[in-house]
């Protein structure tokens, strides 16, 4: 998405949801909305087959610490 796209898109969003965002706000919830754009926009790059499915369940696990 362009900027122009974004910004207009979290104007239309906030609009259609009845939310009124502080213009000290609106910079902030933009850059935000661009990041999101940005994960959203790798994660549809990865090719998917007929026969992918979803993990059933998703368990994060604590980083290890790097062994010396």
């Amino acid at each position: 998405m362009t900027p122009v796209q974004i910004e207009t898109y979290v104007d239309a969003a906030a609009a259609a949801l009845g939310l009124r965002l502080r213009p000290n706000h609106r910079a902030g919830v933009v850059r935000y909305f661009a990041l999101a754009a940005e994960f959203a926009a790798v994660v549809e790059a990865v090719p998917l087959e007929p026969h992918d499915e979803p993990a059933v369940n998703f368990s994060p696990v604590a980083p290890r610490e790097k062994e010396q």
